[in-house]
C-alpha cells in the first residue's frame, strides 16, 4: 500500500513539475513560466468549451422527442469530428491565417510551430500555435452546434455532412477573420470579447437559414397554421445541459483572457455569471405572468439567452451592466421565442431566439454599456452610448452585426438551396414518423421505451 502512495505521489510531482521539467535543458526564467502558464491556462479554457459539446447533446436531446434523442445526440459526436478536420485544413487558415481584410489565405494543414510566423493576428502571443488552434476549434464546433439546432428531427443525416464541412471552411471562418483574425471589422474596432457575434449569431444565422428551408416538423401547425406544442420528452436531460454549458462557459468567457496573471479572468467571470442569474430569473418570471406557471424551458433559455448576450460585452461593461444585459435578453428571448412560433417558423431548440436575436442584444450592448476604462484595458474599440463615447462604438456594433447576418444568412441559403435541388434536404414524412433514430441509425436511443410504445399503438389500431 505505501508502494502504491509512493508511486502516485511520484506521478503527481511529475504532473505538477512538467512545465519546468520539459524545458530542463533551457535556463528556467520568469518568461518562461509565464509562458507556460498562460499555455495551460488556454488548455484549461479549451477543455471547458469542448465540454461544453456534453451540454449540447443533453439539452437537445431532452428538447427532442424520444424517437429522435439518440440522433440528436449522436451528432455532437459528428459535429466534433467535421470541425476538427474542415477547421484544421482550411478553416483556421481562412480565419486567422494572414490575408486581407475579407479572408486569410495562408496557415492551412497546420503542421506545427514552424507555422507561426504564418498568423499575424496571433504572432503576439507567445502561447504555442497548436494550442491557439486547439482553443479557436472549440469555438467554432460550438457555432456549428448551434447551427445543427436548426436541423433537429428533419433533416438528413447526409446534409449534416455536408453543409457542417462548408460552414467550417467558408462560413465561420469569414467571420472570425473579420473580427479577430484582423479583418476589416478589427480595424474599425468592433467589440466582440468572446463571441456573441462571431460564435453565437453565426451559428444562429446559419441555423435559420435550415428552419426556413426545412419546413416545419410533421404536426406542428394545424391547418389554421396555429401551432402545436411537441414537448421534449425529457426536462432533466436539458436542465442538465444547460448547467453542463453554463459551466463550460467559465472557458468561453473568462477564458478569453488568455491568462490568468493580473487575475482580469475574474472580473470577466462576475459578469459572466450575473448576467446568466439576471436572464434565467427574469425569465421564469415573465413566463409566469404571460402563462400563468413559472415555465422551465422558459428559464433555461433565458439563463443560456444571458450567457450569449454577455459573451461579447462581458470585459466591456460594468457589473451593474452585466445584470441589465442579461436581464434583457431573458425577458427578449421568452416573448421572440413565442413571436416566432406563431409566426410559422419551427425552431425545436428555439436556436435563433437563443442564440441569434440574444447574440444581436450582445453585439448593441457594448455599444451602450461599454466604459472607457474596460475599452482602454481590452484594447478594442472606444466607449459606448451611456458613457460618453457618442454614437461611433455603437455604430461600428450594428455594422458588424448586420454585416455578418446578412452574409452567414446569404450563403446558407445558398449552400442549402443547391443541396436541396440536387438530392433534397429532409427525410422523407415515413422517416420522419418513425423518428431518424431508426430511419437514419437503425436503431432507436431508446430501445425498450420505443418497442412498449410501438406495441401499444398496434394494439390501438387492432382494436
Amino acid at each position: 500500500m505505501r508502494k502504491k502512495w509512493a508511486v502516485m505521489g511520484l506521478a503527481a510531482s511529475a504532473l505538477l513539475a512538467f512545465p519546468f521539467s520539459a524545458f530542463a535543458a533551457d535556463e528556467v526564467t520568469a518568461t518562461t513560466v509565464q509562458t507556460n502558464l498562460d499555455t495551460f491556462f488556454v488548455f484549461l479554457a479549451f477543455a471547458l468549451v469542448l465540454f461544453m459539446q456534453a451540454g449540447f447533446a443533453f439539452l437537445e436531446a431532452g428538447s427532442v422527442r424520444m424517437k429522435n434523442a439518440g440522433h440528436v445526440a449522436g451528432k455532437t459526436i459528428l459535429t466534433l469530428g467535421i470541425a476538427l478536420v474542415a477547421f484544421w485544413a482550411f478553416g483556421f487558415g481562412l480565419g486567422f491565417g494572414d490575408g486581407n481584410g475579407f479572408f486569410g489565405y495562408q496557415g492551412f494543414f497546420l503542421s506545427g510551430e514552424e507555422m507561426k510566423p504564418l498568423f499575424g493576428a496571433l504572432s503576439g502571443l507567445d502561447i504555442p500555435i497548436s494550442m491557439m488552434f486547439l482553443f479557436h476549434l472549440a469555438f467554432a464546433a460550438v457555432s456549428l452546434s448551434i447551427a445543427f439546432g436548426g436541423f433537429a428531427e428533419r433533416a438528413k443525416l447526409s446534409v449534416y455532412i455536408i453543409f457542417g464541412v462548408l460552414f467550417m471552411i467558408i462560413i465561420y471562418p469569414i467571420i472570425a477573420h473579420w473580427v479577430w483574425g484582423g479583418g476589416w471589422l478589427a480595424a474599425i474596432g468592433m467589440q466582440d470579447y468572446a463571441g456573441s457575434t462571431v460564435v453565437h449569431l453565426t451559428g444562429a444565422t446559419a441555423g435559420l437559414a435550415a428552419t426556413l428551408m426545412l419546413k416545419p416538423r410533421l404536426g406542428k401547425y394545424n391547418k389554421d397554421g396555429k401551432p402545436n406544442i411537441i414537448p421534449g420528452h425529457n426536462q432533466v436531460f436539458s436542465v442538465i445541459g444547460v448547467f453542463i454549458l453554463w459551466f463550460g462557459w467559465m472557458g468561453f468567457n473568462p477564458g478569453s483572457a488568455l491568462t490568468p496573471s493580473g487575475g482580469f479572468f475574474t472580473y470577466v467571470a462576475l459578469t459572466t455569471n450575473l448576467a446568466a442569474a439576471a436572464g434565467g430569473i427574469a425569465a421564469l418570471l415573465i413566463s409566469w405572468v404571460v402563462l400563468g406557471k413559472g415555465d422551465i424551458p422558459s428559464m433555461l433559455n433565458g439563463v443560456l439567452a444571458a450567457l450569449v448576450a454577455i459573451t461579447g460585452s462581458c470585459a466591456f461593461v460594468d457589473v451593474w451592466a452585466a445584470v441589465v444585459i442579461g436581464l434583457v435578453a431573458g425577458v427578449v428571448t421568452f416573448f421572440t421565442a413565442q413571436w416566432f412560433e406563431k409566426a410559422g417558423i419551427d425552431d425545436p431548440i428555439y436556436a435563433f431566439s437563443v442564440h441569434g436575436i440574444a447574440g444581436m442584444w450582445g453585439a448593441i450592448s457594448t455599444g451602450l454599456f461599454a466604459t472607457p476604462e474596460l475599452a482602454e484595458k481590452v484594447g478594442v474599440g472606444k466607449a459606448g452610448l451611456f458613457y460618453g463615447g457618442g454614437f461611433h462604438q455603437l455604430g461600428v456594433q450594428l455594422l458588424g452585426m448586420i454585416g455578418t447576418f446578412i452574409f452567414v444568412l446569404v450563403l446558407s441559403f445558398i449552400i442549402l438551396g443547391i443541396m436541396k435541388a440536387l438530392g433534397g434536404i429532409r427525410v422523407t414524412e415515413e422517416e420522419e414518423m418513425m423518428g431518424l433514430d431508426i430511419s437514419e441509425h437503425g436503431s432507436y436511443g431508446y430501445p425498450e421505451q420505443m418497442r412498449a410504445i410501438g406495441e401499444v399503438d398496434r394494439s390501438r389500431a387492432n382494436s
